[in-house]
C-alpha cells in the first residue's frame, strides 16, 4: 500500500466523496421469537407499523447525536415508524419501497445482489432500511441520498464486495452509503466491508448525521467527510471499529461541528493493508476527539493548520508518527446529552458490540431480561441432557438471551467448554450444597493428548473453559484432580480447574479446587478487556493457584493454601499477568487460610507471560484476614522479573499474617485505597444474578 502523504496532492483523491461515522447506542439483544426480525415479519408479507403501541422497538427507534437535533424543520431522525413495514428479499422490492413517496419500515431478509454491479438505490425521505438478523446482505452496490433526503435510517445490515480489484480505484464510485446534501440520517451497526470507493461518504453540505456501532473493514478509503467549501456539516461519529482501511478513518474536510468518541481504529501488524493516517481534522473543520482507541495505526490525529482538534481521554498503542492537536472546537453537550465509555474498554466492546446483531432495540431503551431458557442435565436421565458438554452444545449460536443449564447432583467427569459463540451461559447446580454437583477432570499441561497432536498445555488443561461473555456459574464445585504424586515423570505439573477468557463473568457460591494454577482469569487477547467476579465461594490450591491477565475480583470469599503432593507447604496465592494500564487481581474483604505451616506462603509473584516486560502485573489484597502461612514478605520475584517493578500492595488487611507497612510490603494509602475498590475494578458493571 502507498505511504502516507497529506499534501495538496492527497486533495483530489477525496474530490468524489467523504464518509462520516455517527452516534448511536449499543442495539439491545431481546428474546428469541419476540424481536427477530425473521419471527415476528414472515417474508414478503406487510404489517402496518404505524401504531406505536404495536410496532416492534427496532420499528420506532430513533437516532442520537447531531441526528437527533431539531434543525431544518426535522425533528430527530426516526425513518419510516409512521409508515408501513414490510419485508422484502429482491432487489426489485427494496428498490421499490425505498425509492418510494411514503414512509416505510423496510426489512430486509435476504443476500440481495445489486444488477448492476455499483448500482445505489436512491432513497428517499422517511425511511428506515433494517436487516433481518444478521440475514441482510446488499452486495455488489449501496445507497444514495440526495439532495433534501432527510430522516433516513440505515440499520443492521451487512453491505460489501463492490470491490474491482482495483486498491484506489478511480475508475468506479461504488460507495456502501454516499449522501450528496441529504440531512438527519442515522447509520447504525452495520458491516461495511470491501467496497470499490470508499465506505460511507458524507458530501455536500450532508448534516445532522449519526454513524454508530458499525464495523468498517477491508477497504481502501473508509469515510470521507465534507467534499465543500462550506463550513456546514454537523457530524457525530461513535462506537465504530475501523479496522484494517488506509485512509479517510475518517478523513473531515469542513466540517462545522464533528464529535468522535469511542471509536476503536486498528491496523493489523504484518498484513498488506497499511493506514496511510486515522481521524484527519480539514479545512475550517473543529473536531472533539474523546475516548477513542488506536492500535497500530501510522499518523492517528492529524489536522491542517485551519483546523481545530481537541483530544481528551484517547489512548495510543503501537502507533507511529503524527498524532495532532490544537485549536478550539464546541462543546458537544449544548447540542445533546452522551455518555463516554472507558477507553481501556473500548476495543472489547466494539469487537463484540459492533456491526449486525441478531435483534436490535430503540437508541433510548433500556435493556430488559428475557425470560430465560432452561437446560437440564442429569446423569441418570431423568434431565434433556446426561452431560454438561451436551447441553453448551445444545445452546444455538450467537444466543440473544440468558441460557441456564441447570444441573442435578452427582459427579460429572468431563471436561465443558463455554465457546465464544455462545454468550450469556448460566451453569447452575441445583442441589442443597455447592458440593453436591461436582465437575471434575484431571489433565495437566503435560498430558498428551488423545490424537498425538502434542500435550494439553497450561490453558488446555483446564476441566472448565469459559470463553463467552456474560457467563455465570454458582453453586458447584469445579475441579482438576490431577495427581502430582502419581505423575512425576509427566513434565508440566499445571493442572486448571477453571479457565475464563471472556468479559463479565460471574462466579457466585461456587467452589474452584486444584493444586497448581487452579484458577487462570484471562481474557480473549491481551488487548481485550476481561472482567471476572466471584463471591461467596472457594479457591483452593498452592502454586500460583489464581493467575492470569483478567481484570478479576475475588470479594466475600475463602482462599484455601494447600499442602504440596509431597506433604510440604510452599506456594504462591497470586500470579498475575496484568496488561499496562489495566487493572489485575483484587481480593477484598476475604479470608487466605489452610491446613499449612506458618510463614510459607507468599501472597503473589509478578508472572510475565513470555518474558513480556511490557506487562505490569497487579494484585491488591485489602480488608481481608490472613493466616499466620502468610510470610512477612508477602511478595516475591519470579522469571527474573522484580516485584517491586509492578504493583502489589495490601491495605487494611488483620490476622496473624498481616503486617504494618515496609519497603517488603507495601500498603495503600487512604487516598490510593479509594481508586482501589471493588467497583473500580468492575467499571461499570454490575453482576446480578440471571
Amino acid at each position: 500500500m502507498s505511504a502516507y502523504r497529506v499534501t495538496h496532492t492527497d486533495r483530489p483523491r477525496h474530490r468524489r466523496r467523504g464518509k462520516a461515522l455517527a452516534v448511536g447506542v449499543p442495539l439491545v439483544l431481546t428474546a428469541a421469537g419476540t424481536l427477530a426480525y425473521g419471527t415476528v415479519f414472515g417474508l414478503g408479507t406487510q404489517q402496518n407499523a404505524s401504531a406505536a403501541t404495536t410496532a416492534p422497538a427496532w420499528a420506532t427507534a430513533a437516532a442520537d447525536g447531531f441526528a437527533s437535533v431539531n434543525a431544518l424543520g426535522q425533528n430527530g431522525t426516526y425513518g419510516g415508524r409512521d409508515g408501513r413495514t414490510v419485508t422484502v428479499t429482491t432487489l426489485a422490492d427494496l428498490e421499490k419501497y425505498a425509492t418510494a413517496a411514503e414512509p416505510y419500515v423496510i426489512v430486509v431478509a435476504a443476500t440481495i445482489n445489486m444488477n448492476p454491479v455499483g448500482k445505489e438505490i436512491r432513497v428517499a425521505s422517511d425511511k428506515t432500511i433494517v436487516g433481518s438478523g444478521t440475514s441482510g446482505h446488499i452486495v455488489g452496490g449501496g445507497f444514495f441520498l440526495g439532495q433534501g433526503v432527510h430522516n433516513v435510517i440505515i440499520r443492521n445490515l451487512t453491505i460489501r464486495d463492490a470491490y474491482q480489484g482495483v486498491w484506489n480505484d478511480k475508475e468506479h464510485d461504488f460507495d456502501a452509503v454516499q449522501m450528496d446534501g441529504a440531512h438527519h440520517v442515522w447509520i447504525d451497526h452495520n458491516d461495511l466491508r470491501r467496497m470499490a470507493d470508499g465506505l460511507i461518504d458524507v458530501r455536500k453540505d450532508s448534516t445532522y448525521v449519526t454513524v454508530s456501532w458499525n464495523k468498517l473493514s477491508d477497504d481502501n478509503k473508509a469515510f470521507g467527510i465534507g467534499w465543500t467549501e462550506n463550513v456546514v456539516t454537523d457530524i457525530t461519529i461513535h462506537h465504530n471499529w475501523i479496522r484494517e482501511t488506509e485512509q479517510r478513518n475518517p478523513s473531515t474536510d469542513n466540517a462545522a461541528h464533528a464529535h468522535l468518541y469511542n471509536n476503536y481504529l486498528e491496523d493489523v501488524a504484518g498484513t498488506t493493508i497499511k493506514s496511510s493516517y486515522g481521524n484527519y481534522s480539514r479545512g475550517g473543520t473543529r473536531m472533539v476527539l474523546e475516548n477513542s482507541y488506536f492500535q497500530g495505526v501510522n499518523n492517528p490525529v492529524i489536522k491542517d493548520s485551519t483546523a481545530s482538534i481537541v483530544q481528551r481521554g484517547n489512548t495510543f498503542v503501537s502507533t507511529s508518527g503524527r498524532n495532532e492537536s490544537g485549536g478550539s472546537a464546541f462543546d458537544p453537550k449544548t447540542y445533546y446529552a452522551y455518555t463516554l465509555d472507558r477507553t481501556a474498554d473500548v476495543p472489547a466492546l466494539l469487537k463484540s458490540g459492533a456491526g449486525p446483531r441478531t435483534s436490535i432495540g430503540t437508541a433510548s431503551a433500556t435493556t430488559k431480561a428475557a425470560a430465560a431458557t432452561t437446560l437440564t442435565v442429569a446423569q441418570d436421565g431423568s434431565g434433556q441432557y446426561r452431560t454438561v458438554q451436551a447441553a453448551v452444545n445444545a445452546v444455538p449460536a450467537n444466543n440473544p438471551s440468558r441460557v441456564v443449564i441447570s444441573v442435578k447432583p452427582g459427579t460429572y467427569r468431563e471436561t465443558v467448554r463455554v465457546p465464544a459463540n455462545k454468550p450469556h451461559v448460566t451453569i447452575q447446580g441445583t442441589g442443597g450444597s455447592r458440593k453436591d454437583t461436582v465437575i471434575v477432570y484431571n489433565n495437566a499441561a503435560g498430558t498428551p493428548k488423545p490424537d498425538g497432536s502434542g500435550t494439553y498445555g497450561t490453558g488446555g488443561s483446564a476441566t472448565v473453559a469459559v470463553e463467552a461473555d456474560d457467563f455465570q456459574a454458582r453453586n458447584l464445585t469445579v475441579s482438576n484432580d490431577f495427581d502430582e504424586a502419581a505423575n512425576q515423570s509427566l513434565s508440566g505439573h499445571q493442572a486448571v480447574a477453571l479457565r475464563t477468557a471472556a468479559d463479565k463473568v460471574f462466579l457466585d457460591g461456587v467452589i474452584v479446587s486444584g493444586d497448581q494454577d487452579t484458577l487462570l482469569v484471562d481474557t480473549a487477547a491481551k488487548d481485550r478487556l476481561g472482567r471476572v467476579y466471584m463471591t461467596n465461594s472457594y479457591v483452593i490450591g498452592n502454586v500460583d493457584f489464581i493467575f492470569g491477565r483478567a481484570t478479576a475480583v475475588i470479594d466475600r470469599s475463602v482462599i484455601t493454601l494447600k499442602k504440596r503432593w509431597n506433604g510440604t507447604s510452599a506456594g504462591y496465592v497470586t500470579a498475575p499477568s496484568t496488561p499496562a494500564n489495566r487493572k489485575g487481581i483484587l481480593i477484598a474483604n476475604s479470608t487466605v487460610n489452610g491446613d499449612v505451616s506458618d510463614r510459607s506462603f507468599h501472597l503473589g509473584r509478578p508472572w510475565h507471560a513470555g518474558g513480556d516486560a511490557t506487562l505490569d502485573p497487579q494484585t491488591t489484597v485489602r480488608n481481608t484476614t490472613l493466616s499466620a502461612a502468610i510470610k512477612t514478605a508477602p511478595w516475591t520475584d519470579m522469571s527474573g522479573f522484580s516485584w517491586k517493578d509492578d504493583r502489589f500492595a495490601e491495605y487494611q488487611n488483620t490476622g496473624a499474617g498481616a503486617g504494618s507497612a515496609s519497603s517488603d510490603r507495601p500498603q495503600l494509602t487512604a487516598a490510593q485505597a479509594a481508586d482501589q475498590e471493588v467497583a473500580d475494578w468492575l467499571a461499570g458493571w454490575t453482576p446480578t444474578a440471571s
